[in-house]
């Protein structure tokens, strides 16, 4: 299997495997704890803080670990609004956006707080121009992510902490710094409030941290004494001891990986584009991650071309979300522009440090020979009128099941060469 859903999650390194098992077994205790067990695991969380803290660019005093992205944005967002609030809700803007900040900012409207998103344009750039306009005085935050995790376009973190700032307002970065190929350091951005950091980076699932300046105070969303009362909830000792190996991994290791998927992502696209006519590559003219190749084959529909793709041992994904057979376009893609049918197309081929110049090449000529048959199909379908076979694409789903009570096949269609059954 070549695995190609990298942005999802990623294999956790080695490194980081031995330290937790070591964490596990003699920093098992509470690191509240003062007796001398308890010190060990302290000494132990101290130790991985500075780790973090020296990879992060920033000081181990404001770095707060939490149980992942989600819970360090919403401490981020939620904890900025509090601060703002004297007592009139406090406004924020949202740029470049990812689910669980859409479904915040969801949640944030409907309790009344003012919530503008800035848009992007046709390449998923983010529209400083509009930034501008609507980042004033009475915004209190400004949330932002460091790069979209689908189409891998960077965000222009710079020019929009300094609209922000300029405004004084507080930004938030939902970012994996070990993501950028400019290494930008926390501290060249002047009244942060927070940056988040993911699981991309191989270290474990369960653990993240957010990143506060120093001299601001967010109130805590869980009380407690934890994180210098902060953050409440005894610490994930093995997972923060896993945290730091994979932050030392990544700093000794980070270039050369960059260099590497970079070229070979680039080989991707090259190989895509010249087999297969009908491809469409976003982002193509910004810049973007090194690893993340978001592509749409024509209008054909995401589940049918990952499905197809999985059967010949290739693992990838899409940005919409499969729910109960039905297919939902990427807002991410609607907000670029794209109809419902191409939002609903877009797949996201993201490479690892694990991957090789012949994993390219495999995906490439699978690619050719399975999705090219499909696009001639559709090409056809165009030029005659007939109806599209892609109409199927999501039904049934790969992942799909028979519904309770479901009886006899009532239909069959003929999709690109396979025999497709359709039940109602």
């Amino acid at each position: 299997m070549i695995y190609l859903d990298h942005n999802a999650s990623t294999a956790v390194a080695p490194e980081a495997i031995e330290e937790m098992v070591d964490a596990l077994q003699s920093g098992w205790a509470n690191p509240s704890s003062t007796h001398d067990p308890g010190q060990r695991a302290r000494r132990m969380l101290a130790d991985a803080r500075h780790r973090v803290a020296s990879f992060l660019g920033c000081q181990p005093a404001e770095l707060i670990f939490t149980s992942g992205a989600t819970e360090a944005n919403h401490m981020a967002v939620l904890g900025a609004l509090a601060r703002a609030r004297n007592p009139a809700p406090a406004p924020g803007a949202v740029g470049g956006r990812t689910p669980g900040l859409l479904g915040l900012a969801t949640r944030l409207r409907a309790e009344g707080v003012p919530v503008d998103l800035i848009p992007v344009d046709a390449q998923g750039r983010l529209d400083l121009a509009a930034a501008r306009t609507l980042i004033d005085a009475d915004v209190a935050l400004v949330s932002v992510m460091g790069a979209n995790n689908e189409t891998g376009v960077l965000m222009p973190l710079v020019e929009l902490a300094g609209i922000a700032h300029a405004a004084g307002a507080l930004m938030h970065v939902d970012a994996n710094p070990a993501d950028r190929q400019d290494r930008l350091p926390v501290c060249s951005l002047r009244r942060r409030s927070g940056q988040r950091v993911g699981p991309q980076a191989a270290w474990p699932k369960g653990v993240g941290a957010l990143i506060v300046r120093k001299g601001i105070a967010l109130p805590a969303l869980l009380a407690g004494r934890q994180e210098r009362r902060r953050r409440g909830g005894t610490e994930n000792t093995p997972g923060i001891a896993g945290f730091a190996a994979a932050c030392e991994r990544a700093a000794r290791t980070l270039s050369a990986d960059l260099e590497q998927v970079s070229r070979l992502r680039l080989r991707l696209e090259e190989g895509l584009r010249h087999g297969l006519p009908g491809l469409h590559l976003y982002g193509e003219q910004a810049a973007r991650l090194s690893n993340t190749c978001c592509v749409r084959f024509g209008e054909l529909d995401s589940e049918l071309v990952l499905g197809r793709l999985e059967r010949a041992g290739v693992v990838a994904s899409s940005g919409a979300a499969c729910s109960a057979g039905a297919t939902q376009p990427s807002h991410v893609l609607l907000a670029m522009g794209e109809t419902d049918t191409q939002a609903r197309a877009g797949v996201r081929l993201s490479l690892g440090r694990d991957t090789t110049e012949a994993d390219v090449q495999r995906v490439i000529d699978i690619a050719v020979r399975h999705i090219g048959p499909l696009l001639a199909a559709a090409a056809r379908t165009e030029r005659t009128g007939a109806p599209a076979p892609q109409r199927l694409a999501a039904w049934p789903c790969p992942r799909w099941r028979p519904a309770p009570g479901c009886r006899s096949p009532s239909k069959r269609e003929a999709v690109g060469g396979m025999r497709w059954t359709a039940t109602h």
